[in-house]
């Protein structure tokens, strides 16, 4: 694949177009988003998209229609259509590592895409048919330890993709979670974190599912070492001629390493498959998803694949005037390198998506964190963005003061379903379906009124008649005022979903997966390695000796500050 999406002519009015928009960022810094609604009747118009009943309202953006309009210009020069077509035939778009770029392929089966992910739909579907028998036999009661007890509790092992993404989708379904089934995770090598989840469980009953495509993932690998020495450390465990049956009945992995797998101890047939044409952030759809088909069923699953499929499908064929993917791309375009604002803040107004916000966070920081171009060149500007947020309201109550008030920008995506599932659950019935809407209530009034309050504000003349108002002394309000002076011209986006379901949670990750793609395009970057993440990886391998008691070789590589922190840590615990 060549090093680059955009031919030369291209490349000429990519630069004329970026051009254009430096210019027209600095005519607009003082530009308010209100007025802008005033000189364009039609803004909201223009300005909302939909796939689906997914919809994007960004008519509170910091930008004008003209803006808008340069963006996609801007796009329309970047090479995409030559990246897209060549992520969806498969083409090696991992240039430094030669991979394909295949995640779109785990959801192809589940709804209509580009040609060239046929090949390996046959391959994607035995994974998907062999992940239904392991939840059938789950559901049932058929699969059973090894004293003859069904499994009840599901723990999945692994770190990044492999806990973050299928983590937000099993809390994201709360509401259909199967009555019996209750899956875990865990991934920090902290002990604290598997210790916190095997305290309460019972070997007997108790699954582990371990995550990693190499087998060889530190801290995912003495995870599963520490639960292994769990379970076959419990007298009932122990006292058992046969251990290695045993441990074969409770113990599962996702990995492309089977030799590796087996001689962990788990057997051939309980061993589901990793490709290497799919990275670790984006695999939640393939049997790295395992945990999420074991707590709400494969019927959801594949329905969170149909979602996800359905939006690949509109990322594809969408004008871009209409594209969600492209619009949110061009947005954080706009921000990031035109208004010189490095971050923005992913708030959904539901708890189920309260890890939304730091599943997000890998894939766009993981993904466009990048200093060199696709030829190795350097970045010609800035890249990436701090990724960040929680649940609405909670953040209210956090970190909001600093978005209304602070002196840093922070654009916001809020997220709000339009209904509440949680009338369905239960615990509703008993304390009355009403006072559950009445919640769902509150949670959107609460959202429209975040947002409305970064557009407007408060001014010092609002602020010093709510003083007066409230009986304080004109030398008290005038004092007060200031200070409750909020000036608003915060840009957000909404999106709004019919409710949280498996396949609208599908739309909303593949969503932003391919807005992260569009400005990894733009950027001329690779999107799918990540050199950074394996240099750590690497400088612990040495340092982790000098903890152990092993060879004092390694210190010699070390920087004098981390060489005085591994003596305190050496002498803390000897």
């Amino acid at each position: 694949m060549d090093s680059s999406f955009r031919t030369p002519e291209q490349d000429q009015q990519f630069n004329k177009a970026w051009e254009v928009l430096k210019q027209l960022a600095d005519n607009s810094q003082s530009d308010r988003i209100l007025d802008y609604f005033d000189a364009e009747p039609d803004r909201l118009e223009k300005m909302t998209a939909s796939c689906a009943d997914l919809r994007l309202d960004y008519s509170r953006s910091a930008m004008s229609l003209k803006v808008r309009d340069q963006l996609l210009t801007l796009l329309e020069h970047s090479g995409l259509d030559t990246a897209r077509k060549a992520m969806f035939d498969g083409e090696l778009l991992n240039n430094t590592e030669q991979r394909a770029v295949l995640h779109a392929a785990l959801r192809h089966s589940a709804g209509p895409t580009a040609s060239g992910l046929e090949d390996i739909s046959s391959e994607v579907e035995a994974a998907l048919n062999k992940m239904s028998k392991v939840v059938e036999r789950l559901h049932s009661g058929e699969w059973t330890g090894h004293d003859g007890q069904s499994i009840t509790d599901v723990v999945s092992i692994g770190i990044g993709g492999s806990f973050l993404g299928p983590k937000v989708v099993v809390e994201a379904l709360r509401p259909d979670w199967h009555p019996r089934i209750r899956v875990h995770f865990v991934a920090n090598v902290d002990a604290a974190d598997i210790l916190n989840t095997l305290e309460d469980l019972s070997p007997s009953t108790t699954l582990f599912i371990v995550q990693s495509k190499s087998f060889t993932t530190q801290e995912t690998l003495t995870n599963a070492l520490t639960a292994r020495a769990w379970f076959l450390g419990d007298p009932a465990v122990a006292a058992l001629d046969d251990r290695a049956e045993a441990l074969r009945r409770h113990f599962v992995a996702v990995s492309s390493n089977v030799e590796k797998a087996q001689a962990f101890g788990i057997d051939a047939g309980n061993i589901l498959p990793m490709w290497d044409w799919v990275g670790g952030r984006y695999s939640l759809w393939s049997a790295i998803g395992l945990p999420i088909a074991c707590q709400v069923g494969m019927p959801l699953f594949r329905k969170l694949l149909q979602g996800a499929a359905h939006m690949d499908e509109h990322f594809l064929t969408a004008p871009l005037e209409k594209n969600l993917p492209a619009l949110l791309a061009v947005i954080g375009i706009w921000y990031n390198n035109f208004r010189n604002i490095g971050n923005y803040a992913i708030i959904p107004y539901d708890q189920g998506l309260n890890d939304l916000a730091a599943h997000l966070q890998q894939v766009d920081m993981e993904s466009n964190g990048k200093s060199v171009q696709r030829d190795g060149k350097p970045v010609f500007s800035q890249t990436g963005t701090i990724v960040w947020g929680g649940a609405g309201t909670n953040g209210q109550h956090a970190y909001h003061q600093l978005i209304h008030q602070g002196t840093r920008d922070v654009p916001v995506d809020f997220i709000l379903p339009l209904r509440s599932r949680q009338v369905g659950r239960p615990l509703a019935e008993r304390i009355g379906i009403e006072q559950i809407q009445k919640h769902h209530r509150m949670l959107i009034s609460n959202c429209l009124a975040q947002s409305q309050a970064m557009l407007t504000g408060k001014s010092l003349d609002q602020a010093l008649q709510e003083c007066l108002d409230a009986g304080m002394s004109k030398t008290e309000a005038t004092q007060l005022a200031p200070h409750k002076v909020i000036q608003g011209n915060k840009p957000s986006t909404t999106i709004t979903i019919p409710e949280v379901d498996a396949f609208t949670v599908g739309q909303l990750i593949a969503m932003y997966e391919q807005r992260i793609f569009v400005q990894g395009v733009i950027w001329n970057l690779n999107s799918f390695d990540q050199w950074g993440v394996e240099l750590g990886k690497q400088m612990c391998s040495s340092i982790l000796p000098l903890l152990e008691g092993g060879s004092d070789s390694g210190a010699l590589n070390l920087d004098p500050s981390t060489a005085q922190l591994v003596d305190a840590a050496r002498a803390a615990n000897s």
